[in-house]
C-alpha cells in the first residue's frame, strides 16, 4: 500500500514553522510522506524539515493599498503554481499553519476539493486562518481561547496545544526545584526579537532594586541583543548579582529545567513551554502584537495564577521589582503556581494534532 501524502503550507516565521516541523517528524513515524510548501522566509527554517519536496509558492505581505494589490496577485500566482504541484502528487490532505505563504497550497486544496485543515499557534486566530477558517474542514488550536473565530469554528476547533521541542518536553516529567531556604534563586530572562530590548534594558534594573540579601541568591542567565550585553552586564555586576548574559543559549532545555523563574514575552511558544514544564512566570505582552494576541495567549497561565502579567506600557522597574520582590518571597507559592502551570500543559500535542489530520483524512 502506497504510503499518504502529506502537505505543509506554513509561513515564514519559526513560530509556524516549527509547530508544522513537529507535526512533519509524528506524521513520518507513522509512515506518512510529507511536503513542505513555503516561501522564501520559510525556507530559512526549513534545514532539518523532514520533507521529500519543498514547494515554493509566490505569497506576499503588505501594509496599504498598492501592497495589499501586489500580495493579492502574489498569492494568486502561488495558488496556480500549488494547483499544478497537486495535480502531480495527489496529497492526501494539505495542513495549514498560518501566516501568507500558507494561503496559496490552501485555497488551491480547497479548490480542488482535497481534504484541508488548519492549526492555529495564538489564542487569536490569524489573518490568513480568519479567512480559511470556515473553509477548511478541520481547526486545530493550541489555546482553549480561540478569539476572532465564528461562533461555528469556535464550537468545531480541537484544541491540540502546539507540538515543542523534544528537549523541552521532557521536562513534563521534571519536577520543579522549589528553592531552598537562604539557597540560590534560579532567574530566566528571555525575550522574543522584537522584545529582547525593553527586557534587558528593564530587567537588571528591576532585580537591581531588590533587597539585598535576596540578590545575593540571585542567579540570573538573561537573553539580549548583542547591543545590549555590555550594558546588562554592568547593571548586574554593581547589584552584585551573579548574571550570565548573552544573545542566545543553545542549551535553553538545561536552563529551564533548574529555573524558578522566568522573565519574558507571552509568545505562544513560550506559554506552551512555561505549562509543559511547569514554571512560573512574570510576563510582559509584545504591545505592538496583532489583535494582542499575547495579552490572551498568557491567559492560559494567568488565569490558573501560573504567570503575573504586566502590560508593555505599564511596565518600569519599579513595577517589575514589586512583583519580582512578592514572588520571590514565598517559595511554597512559586511551587503552587509551577504545579498550576504543569496542570495546564499539553505535552503531547504533536500526536494530538497528528491524530486530527488521520481522523480528517477518514484512516
Amino acid at each position: 500500500m502506497t504510503s499518504r501524502l502529506c502537505v505543509l503550507a506554513a509561513g515564514g516565521t519559526g513560530g509556524h514553522m516549527f509547530p508544522a516541523e513537529a507535526l512533519a517528524r509524528e506524521l513520518a513515524d507513522r509512515g506518512w510522506r510529507i511536503v513542505l510548501a513555503t516561501d522564501k522566509r520559510g525556507e530559512a527554517y526549513a534545514a532539518t524539515f523532514p520533507a521529500e519536496e519543498h514547494l515554493a509558492l509566490n505569497a506576499a505581505t503588505g501594509s496599504g493599498a498598492v501592497a495589499l494589490v501586489k500580495a493579492g496577485a502574489a498569492i494568486l500566482g502561488g495558488v496556480r503554481q500549488a494547483r499544478s504541484a497537486f495535480n502531480r502528487l495527489n496529497p492526501d490532505i494539505v495542513v495549514g499553519f498560518g501566516g501568507y505563504p500558507s494561503a496559496p497550497a490552501l485555497l488551491a486544496a480547497i479548490s480542488q476539493g482535497l481534504p484541508t485543515a488548519i492549526h492555529e499557534q495564538n489564542a487569536v486566530l490569524g489573518r490568513t486562518n480568519r479567512l480559511l477558517a470556515s473553509r477548511v474542514d478541520a481547526v486545530a488550536s493550541a489555546f482553549p481561547t480561540l478569539e476572532r473565530a465564528s461562533a461555528r469554528v469556535k464550537r468545531d476547533a480541537r484544541v491540540v496545544g502546539i507540538p515543542v521541542r523534544p528537549a523541552i518536553r521532557a521536562l513534563y516529567e521534571t519536577p520543579y526545584p522549589t528553592p531552598k531556604a537562604g539557597g540560590p534563586i534560579e532567574l530566566l530572562v528571555t525575550g522574543g526579537s522584537q522584545g529582547a530590548r525593553i527586557l534587558a534594558e528593564t530587567a537588571p534594573r528591576a532585580l537591581a532594586d531588590l533587597p539585598e540579601p535576596l540578590r545575593a541568591r540571585l542567579r540570573v542567565a538573561q537573553q539580549s541583543r548583542p547591543e545590549g550585553v555590555e550594558a546588562a552586564q554592568a547593571v548586574y555586576a554593581d547589584a552584585g548579582i551573579q548574571a550570565e548574559v548573552q544573545p542566545f543559549f543553545a542549551d535553553m532545555a538545561e536552563r529551564l529545567a533548574r529555573t524558578h523563574l522566568v522573565i519574558g514575552r507571552a509568545g505562544a511558544s513560550t506559554c506552551a513551554e512555561l505549562a509543559i514544564a511547569g514554571r512560573p512566570a512574570v510576563l510582559i505582552p509584545l504591545a505592538i502584537a496583532t489583535d494582542d494576541h499575547q495579552t490572551l495567549n498568557a491567559r492560559l497561565l494567568t488565569d490558573v495564577d501560573a504567570a503575573a502579567v504586566i502590560p508593555e506600557r505599564e511596565l518600569t522597574p519599579e513595577r517589575l521589582s514589586a512583583v519580582l520582590a512578592d514572588w520571590l518571597a514565598d517559595p511554597e507559592a512559586l511551587t503552587r503556581r509551577a504545579t498550576a502551570a504543569h496542570a495546564v500543559g499539553l505535552p503531547h500535542a504533536a500526536a494530538a494534532l497528528a491524530d486530527l489530520v488521520e481522523a480528517t483524512v477518514g484512516c
